[in-house]
């Protein structure tokens, strides 16, 4: 485990004002660890940083004695759940080492062995379709029944479902998320936080007391993408910081994937640009599986049905586009009153989902 001065070293090295992450990584690749670097001279640390830095590191930081009290407080309070893993730390999850710019130090609450087996990134849209949070808990349960930790960044929408999901299977999840250990964000997901905590991982390379700044979670993203074999995209629109998970995955040398959709849906556009540049298609989760060579003869999937499905005359005419009401009285010849109660039966039974603009949407059931 860290000790109190090491911390307060590595602490001292990345928050100093002006420092940031990229000088830090130039003065421990020149002196070989923050003490090092203090331990220098200025004339040294100029030679390699500049003279602005340099000053930088020669001076005080008011706020710094407080964090280094803090965190070390934060770490003492579970000494069995929370740790910090620094580059050289025998913890530290070696598939970020291979990436162009692995975290210099990460925060950590859960159950480290989550980062020791393989392991695939979830993510997708915050504003999700009905279809597309089932699909992501689905894929992530039966890819955790199969041994693949599921990694996402505890967003509301897919992430949370692909979360929810890796937590039914025995390989569980691991969080990646974009502000300090000591709060959550969203609020709205903190009892699936704790949950995470129990059973699983929750990273960050941001100190405590960081808040969630838009600009931490592209920074954050690719943690997301460096940890894992491979990013599956669930749903994504065009302007999406899914397209950017993807996007480092791929300069990770990492595989990406994608779930096709409706061509009428904004949510299903970004994983058909990343189909068109050359992520995998799927549509089952065993497809990843034999991809990544991963396949477990005795793991059923998860959507395995006992019997043939009984055909539907409504759900074969709602097809898996979205579709108006007018659209279904056209193609099956019933009343509009007919088809709002047949459609209230089938939304009830979770078999079809209400959508804006009064349309309507099968949802697959596997």
């Amino acid at each position: 485990m860290i000790d109190r001065d090491e911390l307060a070293a590595w602490l001292r090295l990345l928050e100093t004002p002006g420092v940031g992450r990229n000088c830090a990584r130039k003065l421990l690749s020149a002196f070989g660890s923050p003490e090092a670097v203090f331990r220098a001279s200025a004339s040294a640390q100029r030679s390699v940083a500049g003279p602005a830095v340099a000053q930088a590191l020669t001076g005080s930081y008011e706020p710094l004695a407080a964090l280094i009290a803090r965190t070390w407080q934060w770490l003492d309070a579970e000494p069995g759940l929370r740790a910090t893993l620094a580059l050289g730390d025998p913890a530290y999850p070696p598939a970020l080492l291979e990436t162009a710019d692995p975290p210099l130090l990460l925060y950590a609450q859960g159950h480290l062995r989550r980062l020791q087996g393989p392991s695939l990134a979830i993510v997708g849209s915050r504003n999700p379709t009905r279809q597309g949070v089932d699909s992501a808990r689905a894929f992530a349960e039966h890819l955790s029944r199969s041994g693949l930790t599921i990694v996402s960044g505890l967003a509301l929408g897919i992430d949370a479902a692909a979360h929810e999901g890796a937590l039914d299977g025995p390989a569980s999840t691991v969080a990646i998320v974009g502000t300090g250990l000591d709060q959550v964000y969203p609020r709205r997901n903190s009892k699936l936080a704790q949950r995470i905590v129990e059973q699983g991982l929750i990273l960050s390379e941001f100190s405590l007391g960081t808040p969630p700044l838009p600009a931490n979670f592209p920074v954050r993203n690719r943690i997301i993408a460096g940890l894992t074999r491979g990013t599956l995209v669930v749903e994504a629109a065009l302007q999406s910081g899914s397209l950017i998970t993807a996007r480092l995955a791929t300069e990770a040398g990492r595989d990406v994937y994608a779930i096709p959709g409706s061509i009428h849906s904004p949510q299903s556009r970004g994983c058909h640009v990343l189909i068109k540049q050359g992520a995998k298609l799927v549509d089952s989760a065993q497809d990843i599986l034999e991809d990544l060579r991963l396949v477990n003869p005795t793991t059923p999937a998860i959507a395995a049905a006992a019997a043939p499905p009984v055909s539907d005359p409504l759900l074969d005419a709602l097809g898996y586009d979205p579709v108006a009401l007018e659209a279904l009285v056209a193609r099956t010849g019933w009343s509009a009153a007919q088809l709002n109660t047949k459609l209230l039966e089938l939304e009830l039974d979770g078999q079809v989902a209400r959508l804006p603009g009064q349309l309507f949407q099968r949802i697959s059931q596997g």
